[in-house]
């Protein structure tokens, strides 16, 4: 059986990240993942700028569509918007398959290793990890919303279709140059829509819904989205609908022995923040970070640090966009105390403090 000193699962942005900060620290790294070649996924895009900062730290330069905040509006309403902006440094649009191209070069470039292997359990004691006739001192579980290590270590927390509705997205690109330097929010009936310029001739429409309407097809969405299909006009569509979820997904913790899980593997409320991306990176790097410094015990506080606000905001915004009535009195509120709602868009988008 083979010994590396890191094993990843799941290659996209999350685990890339762990590999690349283990990498970068002198560890062999090996990432298994059932998928070849740049995988695409159901995504916002927005990196926020906590991200932004994650890939710099990580040496990974990224072609994108910088955006210096998120506005947010009312699905109907033209006059109803409220503005955010961030202080320092901007989020980043990006496709992708852009990212995780770039996310892959630079793996690639530091010797990881990538095995084509779907990983449906692992096997640890004290000392090491085992997984698809491979040992490691460690492993990070980055294998997304479905996370098959996080059921196989114990740590699925089932969420009751009962006690809270599920959420869906679907996501689909459009051929038109952005027509704003933010990332726009709309808040509809039962959906929100989200567009993050990507690129100079691209941008990206998502929409985040429970599973209560009859929608034969992505377009449907536009007839409670009147303001949004006004500004696409006649762009054409450049890319197939994408979809993921159901939201949320929760871990008992986000540790067990030796196997650290990060990004969505580790729980996920909802993605109307933006933040999945972010956060993934960031987790990512401290969960190798954790297992470099041989200090795994040390992950689960280092994660609560990193996701609490997440955690905290996400599960308050769920609640409120679900409640069609408070939108314009929530909109007005924070279009009239713009410097309380830049300071909560900073908040959320774990943005770093301009240098003085």
């Amino acid at each position: 059986m083979s010994r590396v000193d890191l094993l990843v699962v799941g290659g996209g942005p999350t685990g890339l990240a762990a590999a690349i900060y283990a990498a970068t620290s002198g560890r062999s790294v090996v990432i298994l993942e059932p998928r070849a070649g740049v995988i695409d996924k159901a995504c916002g895009e927005g990196i926020m700028p906590g991200g932004v900062a994650s890939l710099q730290t990580l040496g990974v330069a990224v072609r994108g569509r910088p955006f210096a905040g998120v506005s947010y509006g009312d699905a109907v309403d033209p006059d109803l918007v409220a503005t955010g902006t961030f202080r320092g440094a901007p989020g980043l649009g990006v496709r992708r398959t852009v990212l995780h191209e770039a996310l892959r070069a630079r793996a690639a470039a530091l010797g990881v290793r990538w095995e084509h292997a779907r990983v449906d359990g692992v096997e640890q004691d004290g000392d090491e990890v085992r997984a698809c006739g491979l040992r490691a001192r460690g492993l990070v579980a980055a294998d997304g919303l479905h996370s098959a290590v996080r059921r196989s270590t114990g740590l699925e927390v089932p969420v009751s279709p009962i006690s809270r509705a599920r959420r869906y997205g679907a996501r689909r690109h459009y051929a038109i140059a952005p027509w704003s330097d933010r990332v726009e929010v709309y808040f509809g009936e039962g959906a929100e829509a989200y567009v993050t310029p990507v690129a100079h001739d691209l941008v990206g429409v998502a929409f985040l819904f429970e599973k209560t309407a009859r929608r034969r097809s992505f377009e449907d969405f536009f007839e409670g989205f009147p303001l949004l299909r006004e500004r696409l006009g006649r762009a054409e569509a450049a890319t197939r609908v994408a979809g993921g979820g159901p939201f949320p997904r929760y871990a008992a913790r986000p540790s067990c022995g030796r196997v650290l899980l990060a990004g969505d593997a580790a729980g996920y409320v909802d993605p109307l923040t933006g933040e999945g991306v972010a956060l993934g990176m960031m987790t990512g790097i401290a969960a190798a970070r954790s297992l470099v410094e041989e200090r795994p015990h040390a992950y689960a506080a280092e994660y609560a640090s990193i996701t609490r606000r997440y955690y905290l905001a996400t599960s308050v915004l769920v609640s409120l966009v679900r409640r069609r009535a408070l939108h314009r009195p929530l909109l007005r509120l924070a279009r009239e105390i713009p410097r309380a709602f830049d300071a909560m868009l900073r908040f959320v988008a774990h943005e770093r403090a301009p240098a003085t």
